[in-house]
């Protein structure tokens, strides 16, 4: 094995597809190692540091999902390109192995070797190895109606601002209708449906910069959410989650706006999210939801530490104090929004972001803090 050798690991319990799949891909000039069962591929992994692992996910001895959450956990194999190689499609074992950060998810069939050798790193091309994955931020609320949309957007814009070489895209996923490309002022028929209809695993690299509007005055692409309760009962979990693995290999930042979509479309973004900023307001009603979703995230083995919260005063000296919403969280309050009056609504109106139209308020300083807090967190993670 030569030292500039790009290597690619299959793993399979089945001989004859093993060795056949082997063989195939040598004859591509790749230099392919074999394993039998998943812990023997692990071995095989983290000695011969491939490029590329392809696996069966019905392996004999431990889960595919265990299997891929090994190698991303290892410094030695974390970026490698896993591709999960199955018998036959299983809706769920998608779902799992992309929220445990697999590439791609193809079925045996007489021309997947094709779709193989499209998606490999290819042999002494430096460029076509995978880019990093950018970094996803999820916000959300457990009550609506305490600006969790409006924080999206405007924290977005500050990042983007920060960090004038990185790419931001805003996704929209509020159910059942979504809200961002009113506020963003975007006036468009595209939305999630829409994008997922022409959206297939061979699409291009910049599939969502070409096909996603841009807003220059909040710097940042968005996937709009459903305009309607009808296009929101065509949105699949499988899809979504294919497509957020996308745009993190396309942009440095994604943002998920969540709303108040707890659910088992949320749950999987969330467990696979850098950052989880949850938005609380300052009425005793929506701090003891905020109190019931903490704990059923931290139930369902979410990290608190990659929680985030921000208390948004909508009112003025109404509602609850800091010190109690901390008491009856039973967790800090990282940043606290103070009372603008109006001037979120007057700005979310002329669809730009709140530092353009009220430069001077106060709460431009507290997203902007928040920006930087969470750009520092996810950095250091």
């Amino acid at each position: 094995m030569t030292e500039d050798a790009l290597v690619v690991l299959v793993i399979d319990p089945d001989v004859a597809s093993r060795n056949y799949l082997a063989a195939m891909l040598r004859q591509h000039q790749y230099t392919v190692i074999v394993a039998a069962s998943g812990r023997e591929g692990l071995v095989s992994a983290w000695k011969e540091l491939p490029a590329a692992v392809i696996f069966e996910p019905a392996l004999p001895d431990i889960s595919s999902v265990e299997l891929v959450t090994r190698l991303r956990q290892e410094r030695r194999t974390e970026d490698a390109f896993l591709v999960a190689l199955a018998s036959k499609e299983d809706p769920d074992e998608i779902s799992q192995l992309m929220v445990a950060r697999c590439n791609e998810y193809l079925v045996k069939s007489p021309v997947v070797l094709e779709r193989l050798l499209e998606i490999l790193p290819r042999p002494s091309q430096d460029e076509d190895k995978p880019k990093a994955e950018g970094h996803l931020i999820v916000l959300l609320s457990a009550k609506g109606g305490t600006g969790t949309s409006s924080l999206c957007a405007n924290i977005a814009t500050s990042v983007a601002r920060q960090n004038p070489d990185a790419s931001v895209v805003v996704v929209d996923m509020v159910l059942p209708i979504g809200s961002i490309a009113n506020i963003v002022g975007m006036g468009t028929d595209t939305n999630q449906v829409t994008v997922a209809e022409e959206y297939t695993r061979r699409s291009s690299s910049s599939f969502f910069m070409t096909h996603l509007p841009k807003s220059e005055a909040w710097g940042f692409w968005v996937l709009p959410g459903s305009p309607d309760p009808e296009t929101a009962s065509h949105i699949t979990v499988e899809r979504i989650n294919e497509m957020l693995l996308s745009m993190l290999l396309e942009f440095d930042y994604v943002f998920v706006d969540l709303g108040r979509a707890l659910s088992r479309i949320s749950l999987p973004i969330i467990r696979r999210a850098d950052s989880t900023v949850l938005i609380v307001s300052t009425d005793l009603s929506a701090v003891t939801l905020t109190r019931t979703v903490l704990d059923y995230l931290k139930a369902q083995g979410i990290a608190m530490e990659n929680i985030y919260t921000i208390l948004n005063r909508p009112v003025g000296i109404e509602g609850m104090l800091k010190p109690d919403v901390e008491e009856e969280l039973g967790m800090p309050v990282h940043l606290t929004i103070p009372y603008v009056a109006g001037n979120f609504t007057m700005a979310n109106n002329n669809h730009v972001p709140l530092s353009l139209r009220f430069p001077n308020d106060s709460a431009v300083l507290a997203v902007q803090q928040a920006a930087s807090e969470i750009y520092r967190s996810i950095q250091k993670a």
